[in-house]
C-alpha cells in the first residue's frame, strides 16, 4: 500500500492524549497516521464518559465538521453534520434527522485509561 489510503479503524492501545484535551461537553477531532494511511475520527466527552466515531457522514462520506472540532449542535446535545444538517444521537450515533435518517455513525472505540484517552480494539463483527 502507498500509505495514503483513508482508514476506518485503528488498532487498540494508541494514546491520543490526556482526558483534559477535550473539555467536558465538547468534541475533538483526531487524525491518526497508520502504516496503511490516515484515520480521521472524533471523540465527544460527557464528564468521564467518551464516545468516539469515524469522522464520516453516512449521507455522503464527508467529514462532519467544516470547522475544526465543531461537531455538536449549539445546545451540545447532538452531533451535527455541518454540510447537510444531519443530526445524530451522541450515545448511539443514530441519525435522528436530516438526509440520512435511520443510518448510524461508525463507532470508534475509545476509553480513558489512567487519565489518558486511548483507542480500544474493536469488537469482532
Amino acid at each position: 500500500m502507498s500509505g495514503g489510503e483513508r482508514q476506518f479503524t485503528t488498532p487498540g492501545g494508541i494514546a491520543l492524549g490526556p482526558l483534559e484535551i477535550i473539555p467536558d461537553g465538547t468534541a475533538r477531532s483526531f487524525v491518526v497516521q497508520l502504516q496503511a494511511g490516515r484515520f480521521h475520527g472524533f471523540v465527544v466527552r460527557r464528564g468521564e464518559q467518551l464516545v468516539g466515531y469515524v469522522d464520516s457522514c453516512p449521507h455522503m462520506g464527508l467529514p462532519l465538521a467544516r470547522v475544526l472540532d465543531d461537531y455538536l449542535t449549539p445546545s451540545g446535545d447532538l452531533v451535527m453534520c455541518s454540510w447537510h444538517g444531519a443530526l445524530f444521537e451522541i450515545g448511539s450515533g443514530r441519525c435522528v434527522g436530516g438526509p440520512c435518517s435511520g443510518s448510524r455513525l461508525r463507532p470508534w472505540p475509545v476509553a480513558v485509561v489512567d487519565g489518558a484517552i486511548v483507542t480500544v480494539t474493536p469488537e469482532p463483527a
